[in-house]
């Protein structure tokens, strides 16, 4: 029989492929190869999920300011709609237009 782990791929008790163990390359000594290794993986990993997180990325910065110029946009409108002032302005020349009448005595 073969040793668990030792060329052959599922391990002999519970039939499953052995699972890669995390190693902490500050804690342990490891070589230069298994370093230079390393970073091999870890750059194939990252090139590999790059076009995932880079369209990710840019549909949320789309998003993003999406709602920015949905906000510009509503604030806007919502303040040409106001007409409080225009209303204010009525008034006071009217209250002008009274008083002017009530100085010339008609």
């Amino acid at each position: 029989m073969a040793e668990p782990g030792a060329g052959d791929p599922l391990e002999a008790k519970s039939g499953k492929a052995p699972m890669a163990q995390r190693i902490d390359p500050t804690r342990e000594k490891l070589t230069p190869a298994q370093l230079q290794f390393m970073r091999q993986v870890q750059l194939a990993q990252w090139q590999k999920t790059l076009p995932q997180r880079r369209t990710r990325n840019l549909l949320t910065g789309l998003g993003i300011g999406a709602v920015v110029l949905a906000i510009y946009g509503y604030t806007f409108y919502s303040v040409s709609q106001e007409r409080f002032l225009d209303e204010l302005e009525d008034e006071a020349k009217a209250a002008r237009a009274r008083a002017l009448e009530r100085a010339s005595g008609h």
